[in-house]
């Protein structure tokens, strides 16, 4: 299956072109990204910004009060279509990758890591490295005690 290079909110008010290939594919565990999102951990790709351009519609924008970090969403229906990171990364939510590709994720966007697990909320049992911090940091090893179901 491949990236679908056409995305479109709910309404189908606005619609953005994909070029390239994500910089990054992860799940976010992060407080700011739960936070700023309003999810429990984000399952997101990383795109870099000229890789992601408007083709119509109007989009609204949202910057975080005190990180660098915003959000683009359709003026219309309020759907998340981007965020844009500290790096001034776009990053897509996977159900909007997702629901472009007709319900399932494609390979090519498929998560290859967790993000700031240290800071998880829920546990995830998946067999994708776990990184306690950044993707430069160190790994989640699970202890004895976690398998066990008493940490």
């Amino acid at each position: 299956m491949p990236i679908p290079r056409s995305l479109a909110c709910l309404c189908g008010a606005v619609e953005l072109r994909l070029d390239g290939q994500p910089a990054a594919r992860a799940n976010c565990h992060c407080g700011t990204c739960r936070d700023f999102y309003g999810t429990p951990m984000l399952a997101a790709t990383a795109w870099q910004a000229d890789d992601v351009s408007l083709v119509r519609g109007a989009l609204a924008h949202f910057a975080h009060p005190h990180k660098r970090l915003s959000r683009a969403f359709c003026a219309a229906c309020g759907e998340t279509l981007y965020g844009t990171n500290r790096l001034g990364m776009r990053v897509l939510p996977n159900a909007l990758l997702a629901r472009a590709a007709g319900g399932g994720l494609p390979p090519a966007l498929q998560p290859a890591m967790h993000l700031f697990y240290r800071e998880r909320v829920i546990e995830v049992e998946d067999a994708l490295p776990k990184y306690l911090d950044g993707w430069d940091g160190p790994l989640y090893e699970r202890s004895a005690s976690d398998a066990q179901g008493t940490a």
